[in-house]
Order: C-alpha cells, then structure tokens, then sequence
C-alpha cells in the first residue's frame, strides 16, 4: 500500500497514456453503408474525382484499400466505385496503338470501356492494371495508352497525329 501512496501520480499518468494509445489504435477508422448491390464507404460518395485524387495517398489509406480489398474477397464483394467516366456508349480501343483485339477485350472485362477511362487511371491504378495483363505486361507504358487515350478522350486528332502518327 505505501507504493500506491507515493507512485500514484505514475500510475495514474500510466493508466491515462494507455487510455489514450487504446483509443488511437482502435477506434474505428471507417464508416461502411451497405446498399443493395455494394458496400460503399463515405469517401466514395463525393465526385469521382475527388475520390481518385486522395484515394492512397497515405499509409493509413493504403492499408484501408489494402483491408477492404480483402474484405471484399473473402465476401464476394466489390468494395472500390467503379472507374470513372463509365457512363456513355463505348469507345474502339482497338484504336489505340498497342491495343489488339485480344487486349480490347481484357481490358473491356475490366470494365475499362471508354477512352476517358483510360485517360484518368492514376499509375497505381496502371501498375494494378497491368500486372494483371499476362503476355500483354508492360504494354500500357512501352505504348504510352494512357497518352493517346487522353488525346482521343479530348478529341484532339490532330495532337494526336502529330505525336503518334495516323489513326
């Protein structure tokens, strides 16, 4: 009892550092909305640009995606929003040098089906691509697509002539 009497103020600065160091560690980080067809956490719910801008940028976010991305295995359910610039009719990505039919239609199982899409994968999302790409590995970078792609996304043939030659 006389070690209580004069480290009290110890242990109760003790006790209080873990207090705090137990909240930080597991509070809960992310609120999840189920809906009919996916789940969607609140960063998801703004414009998709703003989600592809901040998504990854920091650990913790990283190791969120990484979570999700496992959860989402193992439940059968797609966690990440679709790709940006989904909506509309599709594009030939035939058109693009590089791209056979073959690619076109991995990349269209992807979900990739317009030129706009292609035009705003950030390089994560590229590398994440590609990897997944077998014999066809490397090709996005060796054949700049994502360049040409915002090129015809914009609509700019000329620029894009001039850099990559005829369509």
């Amino acid at each position: 009892m006389e070690f209580m009497t004069i480290y009290w103020p110890v242990l109760l600065l003790g006790v209080l550092i873990g207090a705090i160091v137990g909240y930080l560690i597991f509070r809960p980080r992310q609120r999840v909305t189920l809906s009919k067809d996916i789940p969607v956490r609140p960063h998801m719910t703004g414009p998709a640009r703003r989600v592809r801008d901040h998504e990854g940028r920091g650990l913790g976010d990283e190791a969120a995606a990484a979570a999700s991305d496992v959860a989402g295995h193992i439940l059968s359910a797609r966690v990440h929003d679709h790709l940006p610039g989904a909506s509309g009719p599709p594009d030939d990505l035939v058109l693009l040098k590089g791209v056979g039919p073959k690619l076109a239609t991995m990349l269209n199982d992807r979900g990739i089906i317009r030129f706009d899409q292609i035009a705003s994968l950030s390089p994560h999302q590229v590398g994440d691509i590609d990897v997944s790409l077998g014999a066809f590995r490397g090709r996005f970078e060796r054949d700049r697509i994502v360049e040409q792609a915002d090129y015809l996304a914009r609509g700019d043939l000329d620029g894009y002539r001039v850099k990559f030659g005829n369509l």
